[in-house]
């Protein structure tokens, strides 16, 4: 008879997350950011069809990272649940807090279970509320730890150096436009260069508390991003002096003609390279 291969529980639980880690670092970056008027999430996502951020209920949006097949399975779930107690008790019932305990419940239970892998995914419940006091942010993990957090989150990829240029950056009460651009720029710091991120790689959406509707959750599009981030983007300095500059700061100088052809300009004769654009290829 043979003896079964022992494994301690630490061990097979530190080998589960390990492989949970690896799956969810292998995507690309999400953000939530609380602004003024609601919640922005911003998503580097090169799918127009394959959504990352997506409704819940009325007040409630839901985002993920990881695998698409198990996060989109978890989102059904939580608007099944949400519309089957907003129907059977009040709309007023359904809360961010409750639908974030039943995937922290389920999260957990899966990763707990010998007998299937753990889901690689890291999602985020939001509920926005009458004030930005009342805001609600969720971030859930792979082993069906939760935490509430106020600000910002960021979750999948290279969390921790994105998360970093936002802490950096972040005030409360910040406009929409720029919490746009911050989070744009900060998915674009997720390495050692520095990308440019355009309006078709990202996905976009907010919970909007002054909108007029039942339901606060609104997509942006394409033309309406690329608006706003135009006219966010700070504005460059001037390469060339005005005009009469010249003039004005040899009159102030007071030297004479001869005084000035004395003084020779300097020598560069150095070449300079032009800069090399960064490869930005990167797959899916």
């Amino acid at each position: 008879m043979s003896v079964p291969f022992y494994v301690s529980p630490e061990q097979l639980m530190r080998d589960r997350a390990d492989f949970a880690r690896k799956g969810i670092a292998k995507g690309r970056s999400a953000i939530a950011l609380q602004y003024a008027d609601g919640i922005l999430f911003v998503a580097e996502n090169r799918s127009p069809a394959l959504h990352k951020v997506a409704e819940i209920y009325d007040r409630m949006a839901f985002a993920a990272v990881g695998r698409y097949n198990e996060f989109e399975n978890l989102r059904i779930a939580g608007v099944r649940l949400a519309d089957m107690r907003g129907y059977s008790y009040d709309r007023r019932d359904v809360t961010g807090r409750a639908l974030a305990n039943a995937y922290a419940q389920t999260l957990g239970a899966i990763f707990s279970s010998g007998g299937e892998k753990p889901l690689e995914v890291e999602i985020l419940v939001a509920e926005i509320g009458a004030s930005p006091a009342e805001d609600q942010i969720y971030r859930l993990t792979y082993d069906g730890s939760i935490a509430d957090v106020r600000g910002y989150a960021v979750m999948g990829g290279p969390a921790e150096q994105v998360a970093d240029y936002v802490g950096e950056h972040y005030s409360e009460g910040i406009s929409l436009a720029g919490a746009l651009r911050l989070a744009v720029d900060a998915l674009g710091h997720d390495g050692t260069e520095v990308r440019e991120l355009t309006p078709d790689q990202l996905e976009v959406a907010v919970l909007d508390r002054t909108r007029s509707q039942v339901r606060k959750f609104k997509r942006m599009s394409e033309e309406t991003l690329a608006g706003i981030l135009s006219e966010s983007r700070p504005a460059e300095a001037p390469t060339e002096p005005a005009e009469g500059e010249s003039e004005a700061s040899g009159e102030s100088s007071g030297g004479s003609p001869a005084d000035e052809a004395e003084v020779a300009p300097p020598e560069d004769d150095a070449p300079v390279a032009p800069p090399e654009d960064p490869d930005t290829d990167r797959p899916l």
